[in-house]
């Protein structure tokens, strides 16, 4: 199982943006379709975007799209997700998670391999 490190969280205000990555190892990251996921405080786990190993198949979450972009560099081992726009409603935990291959999927249940997650917080 590859082994996933978040980082680029923080404070933010609203209107700005934060580029989160996701440091892989231990795995065959470049064989991992990936995603990112996101719970804020009190409420369910939300997916937030995914990817496939090639770097297209790319599909994001209600509210997603057009403000955030997913991303990532094989020969770096890293997963990116662009966040512009943000809102108050974006505070969240972030997390990155990997399954091996290519299939489409948008529940974490699907994911084997997360991070510890990076805290967001829009606020003014």
């Amino acid at each position: 199982q590859v082994k996933l490190v978040e980082s680029g969280g923080g404070l933010v205000q609203p209107g700005g943006s934060l580029r989160l990555s996701c440091a892989a190892s231990e795995g065959s990251f470049s064989a991992y379709r990936m995603g990112w996921f996101r719970q804020a405080p009190g409420k369910e786990r939300e997916f937030v975007a995914t990817i496939n190993p090639a770097g297209s198949g790319i599909v994001y979450g209600n509210s997603m799209e057009g403000r955030f972009t997913i991303s990532r560099d094989n020969l770096k081992n890293t997963l990116f997700l662009q966040m512009n726009g943000l809102k108050p409603e974006d505070t969240a935990v972030y997390y990155c998670a990997g399954r091996l291959g290519w299939t489409l999927y948008t529940s974490g249940a699907d994911y084997g391999s997360w991070g510890q997650g990076t805290r967001v917080t829009v606020s003014s």
